[in-house]
């Protein structure tokens, strides 16, 4: 019986570790690609010119919007924004969601404990979002005082981390 154990748990541990490394090794875009309630974060990257951008070495911490949150957006306004004319537009939304280097959740942990419950973090086009732990959770405030829930962490990616909210942010 203990080796019928052992087995098991070697067999659970390999696919757990292959699980876990097939997924580190796709890029932040890959990753995006292939979960469906990304499917429009992925066309406003492709419409905005992206795509290169982040699937480049990083690393990078993405903050990406779910579809739902997306949809709350007016569908003039949205489908104004994936127009090649506003291309530049619909770029510095996305790049407000996207911050250097790599945060996986305890670092923004950590950095909410040192800033009484507030971490400020500066976006690829140079705006303000600032974590914010409330309600039992940590949520993205962004400039016009709007907030978004993080609902998960620590999609990790082979040129950084996504972590999955709830709504756009708007610079």
């Amino acid at each position: 019986m203990k080796k019928v154990i052992f087995i098991l748990s070697t067999l659970a541990v390999i696919l757990f570790t292959q699980t876990t490394t097939a997924q580190k090794s796709k890029d932040i875009v890959d990753i995006a690609a292939s979960v469906d309630d990304f499917s429009t974060l992925v066309t406003a990257l492709k419409a905005a010119d992206l795509v290169g951008a982040l699937k480049g070495d990083g690393p990078f911490t993405v903050f990406a919007p779910v579809n739902s949150g997306f949809a709350k957006i007016d569908a003039k306004t949205l489908n104004a924004l994936l127009e090649p004319a506003n291309k530049e537009k619909l770029s510095a939304i996305l790049t407000y969601h996207v911050v250097a280097g790599k945060l996986a959740a305890k670092d923004v942990a950590a950095a909410l404990k040192s800033g009484n419950g507030k971490a400020e973090l500066t976006t690829l086009n140079g705006g303000k979002l600032t974590a914010v732990s409330k309600d039992g959770g940590i949520y993205l405030m962004d400039a016009n005082g709007n907030y978004s829930k993080i609902s998960k962490t620590d999609v990790m990616a082979s040129n950084g981390v996504i972590h999955i909210i709830e709504d756009v942010v708007m610079p």
